[in-house]
């Protein structure tokens, strides 16, 4: 029975998930300045400690409908291809311990692109978590425009 520690965050009133091993950190939100040129799911860079760090919109590439940056809005930092990234979340505030059982592969409905980033499907009481890796939401192609993004 192999347990893992997930960092479980808010995108329009549901759970998700991601492997804590995956998160470098999470910081308050901080208003990115916009980069022209950018896929629109991109919000721009921030400054973070003498890093330039690209911003990802999940609601936006999700394609979830978009509300106000509130000061529950966190940032969840991953490391991709040896540069910082950052998620716009709306929350991030737990972190769970699960094990394997409590996971179920993707549902079957689930086909194409979005397959490949969604895990499983967590189970905890009655709730349900969305299970992601962060890594696989982005194209190869969005990777490269990222890498290559100062």
């Amino acid at each position: 029975m192999a347990e893992k520690q997930y960092v479980i965050f808010k995108l329009c009133g549901e759970e998700y998930g991601v492997e804590i091993d995956h998160v470098q950190e999470i910081t308050e939100y901080k208003k990115a300045t916009k980069v022209p040129n950018v896929p629109s799911f991109i919000e721009g860079v921030i400054n973070l400690r003498g890093n330039i760090t690209p911003i990802v919109s999940l609601k936006k590439k999700f394609n979830l409908q978009e509300d106000e940056i509130k000061d529950s809005n966190r940032i969840i930092i991953i490391n991709l291809k040896n540069r910082h990234v950052g998620f716009i979340v709306d929350d991030a505030s737990q972190v769970l311990t699960m094990d394997e059982k409590q996971i179920d592969n993707p549902p079957e409905i689930l086909t194409g692109i979005d397959r490949q980033y969604i895990i499983g499907i967590g189970k905890v009481e009655e709730k349900i978590i969305i299970m992601l890796d962060l890594e696989k939401i982005l194209s190869e192609d969005e990777k490269e425009e990222i890498q290559n993004m100062e």
